[in-house]
């Protein structure tokens, strides 16, 4: 019995390209082709491959979005089949961990955030396309890095301005989370720039950042902010900000950017039951507050909306870069003027340091009984009879001391 060959699939860019010229988020696709959001972005940095019904309904999509006519609604038609169809043997193993926390639907309608999983395969779509650079040629064609970090920040920098908006409720520490994020991911570019997912990387550093427990005790970020105009959302930004800061971050990766349960568990740092259950008590208490929310779909729409509200716009790259390189030659500077000085002050000391061992002057004590200190009176008769009697006898008399042999 002879196996029919898999459907022929495009370069794993050109799958992300062609998502992007649909414009199409990953969380969309998945949704049409019925797989989750990490499943399609493992499909387009080729750590995965996809297999079956799921392959068909990818390849179908990708053709129509490569046809003269490729649009979003053309795209749809071609992947109605898949997504309609019988569920595959890959989304029956993912949705285990689902239906533990009570998730009718394992994909949501788009995301607040359209992020890049790893830049070098999925440039950002205002880029241009690169050719491969041949050996030999490598400082003739590509981006020089600091074309790449701006790049990257023009991408990614807007929506986590919204998302640290959502994580804090401060507008100021919002940017602030952004631009220390992204002054990092500058200060350390080689390794980001290597990571499978700079934009997770990014995103990671900006929410430690945003929910810093330190920030508190900082005089300006203890007064109040205006709140939203609409009384919706100063509602659902309360009930976000009454949750603890750890099931708030999930929320927001799950209902809100459109991570996976298990890609929101390791972003966390956590296990995926630990992430379901902060999910659902999250939901749990933001339905007890607004009960319309307790739909999935109606809470993302609404983060995002909230979101949309605050009108937040993230600096300039080259500031950031220039903020980035500013800060590291003042810490750089100040570690040669600490190390100056350290190495000045052990000179002085070996320099002005006893070399012997000076035994401590032992504190003095007060001694009882003696008698005070007078001036001596004058010399009587005899007294003086006697002094110049050894004054002269002394040196030459016959009671000059001799040793004497025995």
């Amino acid at each position: 019995m002879t196996r029919s060959p898999d459907t022929p699939l495009p370069p794993p860019h050109e799958r992300r390209r062609l998502r992007e010229a649909g414009a199409l988020t990953r969380a969309r696709l998945a949704e049409r082709v019925g797989v989750r959001p990490g499943t399609v972005r493992a499909w387009e940095s080729g750590r995965r491959s996809p297999r079956g019904r799921n392959r068909e309904a990818y390849a179908k999509l990708l053709a129509a979005l490569a046809g003269p006519a490729g649009t979003a609604g053309d795209a749809e038609g071609g992947a109605g089949a898949g997504a309609l169809g019988p569920v595959s043997a890959r989304q029956k193993e993912e949705g285990t961990a689902v239906v533990t926390v009570r998730l009718e639907k394992p994909t949501r309608r788009g995301a607040v955030v359209p992020e890049a999983s790893a830049f070098a395969q999925a440039p950002p779509p205002a880029a241009p396309r690169r050719e491969p650079v041949p050996d030999g040629h490598e400082g003739t064609a590509g981006l020089t890095p600091a074309q790449a970090f701006d790049a990257l920040y023009a991408f990614c920098a807007p929506a986590l301005v919204r998302q640290a908006y959502l994580l804090t409720g401060r507008r100021d520490l919002a940017r602030e989370s952004v631009e220390r994020a992204f002054q990092r991911a500058w200060d350390r570019w080689p390794e980001v720039a290597r990571d499978p997912d700079p934009a997770g990387w990014v995103r990671a550093a900006a929410y430690e950042w945003a929910l810093s427990p330190w920030h508190r005790w900082r005089r300006h970020d203890r007064r109040a902010e205006p709140p939203p105009p609409d009384a919706d959302d100063r509602a659902l930004l309360d009930a976000l900000l009454r949750l603890p800061p750890p099931y708030r971050r999930t929320l927001l990766l799950y209902d809100g950017v459109g991570l996976g349960l298990p890609e929101t568990a390791a972003e966390t740092e956590a296990s995926t039951r630990a992430a379901a259950g902060r999910l659902t008590y999250a939901r749990e208490s933001v339905a007890a507050l607004l009960p319309e929310l307790s739909d999935p779909d109606e809470l993302h729409r609404r983060l995002a909306e909230l979101a949309s509200t605050g009108r937040l716009r993230a600096a300039e790259p080259p500031e950031v870069r220039g903020g980035s390189e500013r800060r590291a030659r003042f810490w750089t500077r100040a570690a040669v003027a600490f190390t100056v000085a350290l190495i000045g002050t052990t000179a002085l000391t070996l320099r002005t340091a006893p070399t012997r061992y000076e035994p401590p002057v032992p504190a003095g004590e007060t001694v009882r009984g003696v008698p005070p200190r007078v001036a001596p009176g004058p010399l009587s008769e005899e007294r003086r009879e006697l002094r110049d009697r050894l004054r002269e006898e002394l040196p030459t008399g016959p009671e000059r001391l001799a040793p004497q042999t025995r």
